[in-house]
């Protein structure tokens, strides 16, 4: 049985705020996958990247759902309900090329 998530409605149409992790790129540091938040646009790196700034991200400001950023993927997160969202139609394009790491 999937979770539903009770915070659908706070996703924004977004503009991302860096060409890559926000934070990754002020540390001159690498990350793995990229995740936009959808309440403020903040671009961070995933958990499996060293630094996990998107889930520091919401530890700071609660802001509940992440989407797929590396490529904008149609997927989302929500960290409150743990639940996976279906943003497919709602995808938040690139506002540039993103620099590439692994």
């Amino acid at each position: 049985m999937s979770r539903q998530c009770s915070h659908l409605h706070t996703v924004q149409t977004v503009t991302p705020s860096a060409l890559g992790c926000e934070e990754c790129l002020a540390m001159g540091d690498e990350w793995l996958h990229l995740r936009i938040c959808r309440s403020c646009g903040h671009v961070g790196c995933c958990d499996d990247s060293k630094n996990t700034h998107a889930t520091r991200h919401f530890k700071a400001t609660q802001h509940p759902i992440i989407e797929g950023y590396d490529p904008p993927e149609g997927w989302g997160w929500c960290f409150i309900d743990e639940a996976f969202l279906d943003l497919a139609d709602r995808k938040t394009p690139h506002n540039g090329p993103i620099p590439r790491y692994y």
